[in-house]
């Protein structure tokens, strides 16, 4: 008998110094979403970009995030980890540590609950609600794959975060709506934007912005403007509603089916606007089909 108190106390106090001083966070918090892993990701990056004294500091892949935030004189560390449970369900689970004060949290946290508990939760909470809204803000519906456009167009180039291509379009569209009007050249479908490079660690991207043009022989020069033949491919699809801003989140849709049923993709998506945001309106009427060409070789796969 005095054994087994023996080895009860070894065990407690084993459990006590791992909790006090080995635990590698303060406090967790876990929550879901219904939505796929890549727009999470993309979520918790942008409202970090939106918070002050608040950055990301590491990510590896799409599914672990970790994020800095100041409050007051505190920073604390948030350990974000998604986890896919179902093709439209993501879990979440943020393990939280406050450096500076991590063993006095760990000290009250069983006893009460803690202004740092209370923070978090309040933190999550908010983040979760913008979440919630934003999935209200967005539809994404995976379609039959189907063969991308092929056409003749007008293009710029661009390199700018995923976020800010929809800022790279809103700048290169007056010259190439206004260059190709005054040269009565005449337009042969709505404008398209073909990813070349996409860097999804560094959220940064290179793309072309094009109008696709019946070809001729008096097509109009300019420095920022060059023609090319998109090529018509075979991909998987996804129906788009909302803000052109945030569109990429059907790339990551389309990326998460591919991953479902095994098949493999270039990972550069290609997007065709139906609609022209300067006219305004409901954002959920606007709609862009678009396209993740699947690989024909293990180069090419993503």
């Amino acid at each position: 008998m005095k054994k087994i108190w023996v080895l009860l106390g070894i065990l407690l106090l084993c459990g006590l110094i791992w909790y006090l001083f080995l635990k590698p966070f303060d406090y967790q918090v876990t929550f879901r979403a219904n939505t796929y892993p890549g727009i999470v990701n993309q979520s918790i990056k942008s409202w970090s970009s939106e918070q002050k004294q608040s950055e990301i500091v590491a990510q590896d892949q799409l599914l672990n995030i970790t994020q800095q935030l100041q409050f007051g004189d505190s920073v604390h560390i948030y350990h974000w980890q998604i986890t896919p449970e179902n093709d439209s369900l993501s879990r979440i689970k943020v393990n939280i540590e406050d450096p500076e004060n991590g063993l006095a949290n760990r000290l009250r946290i069983p006893f009460s609950d803690t202004d740092f508990e209370k923070r978090s939760r309040k933190t999550l909470t908010r983040f979760n609600e913008l979440l919630k809204q934003h999935l209200r803000e967005i539809r994404v519906k995976i379609v039959e794959p189907e063969m991308s456009p092929e056409t003749f167009c007008a293009c710029t180039k661009r390199e700018t975060s995923a976020k800010g291509k929809a800022l790279g379009m809103m700048k290169d569209f007056p010259l190439l709506n206004t260059l190709l009007a005054q040269n009565e050249i005449k337009l042969n479908g709505s404008p398209i934007l073909e990813i070349t490079s996409w860097d999804r660690q560094k959220d940064s991207i290179a793309f072309n912005f094009c109008f696709p043009v019946v070809r001729s022989d008096s097509l109009p020069e300019h420095p920022e403007l060059f023609y090319r033949t998109v090529e018509g491919k075979k991909s998987l699809k996804a129906i788009y509603n909302g803000n052109y801003i945030t569109s990429d989140r059907a790339w990551y849709a389309l990326l998460n089916h591919a991953e479902n049923e095994n098949q493999k993709v270039t990972g550069l998506p290609l997007e065709v606007f139906k609609n022209n945001p300067n006219m305004g309106g409901d954002a959920l009427r606007w709609e862009a089909e678009v396209y993740m060409p699947l690989s024909t070789s293990d180069e090419e796969a993503l």
